[in-house]
């Protein structure tokens, strides 16, 4: 680990300190590290996704718009390969929030959450993605369950 030194205007630090203490940060090493790390991330992502990724995709739906919930499951299950599995929550009498977790390719996730998310009738949509490929070779766990 390096240490560095850098230059922060009062107001951001006030901030950064502020969210470090919402959030349970013991220091500011570690939320700014936090920080650069989310930082980079979304830098990569909205350059060009690229790699294997998981992704919870999360959007807020009127279940009574029409034929929504039709559309819904037939773009689900033409993308079978990527829907891990979601949540349905029913939050009032004309909103449902589905929360979905994926898998796959970075840029196949992108265009299959922008599809979701455009779908009429759809009022509010995100999709966090998390990069899986470290270039790390894959170890046994002490104690990890070996199927054949």
């Amino acid at each position: 680990m390096q240490r560095i030194t850098i230059t922060i205007e009062d107001d951001l630090l006030a901030e950064i300190d502020a969210a470090a203490k919402d959030r349970g940060y013991q220091n500011r090493s570690e939320i700014i590290r936090d920080l650069a790390r989310a930082g980079l991330q979304q830098s990569a992502q909205e350059a060009e996704p690229s790699g294997q990724c998981v992704a919870a995709l999360v959007y807020v739906y009127d279940h009574a718009a029409r034929d929504l919930s039709k559309r819904l499951v037939q773009t689900f299950h033409g993308h079978h390969d990527l829907s891990l599995a979601t949540l349905h929550v029913h939050l009032d009498d004309d909103s449902c929030m589905e929360v979905t977790a994926l898998k796959g390719a970075s840029s196949e996730v992108q265009h299959f959450a922008d599809h979701i998310i455009a779908e009429r009738g759809v009022r509010y949509g995100k999709v966090v993605m998390i990069p899986t490929a470290t270039g790390k070779k894959k170890r046994a766990r002490k104690g990890a369950h070996k199927y054949d």
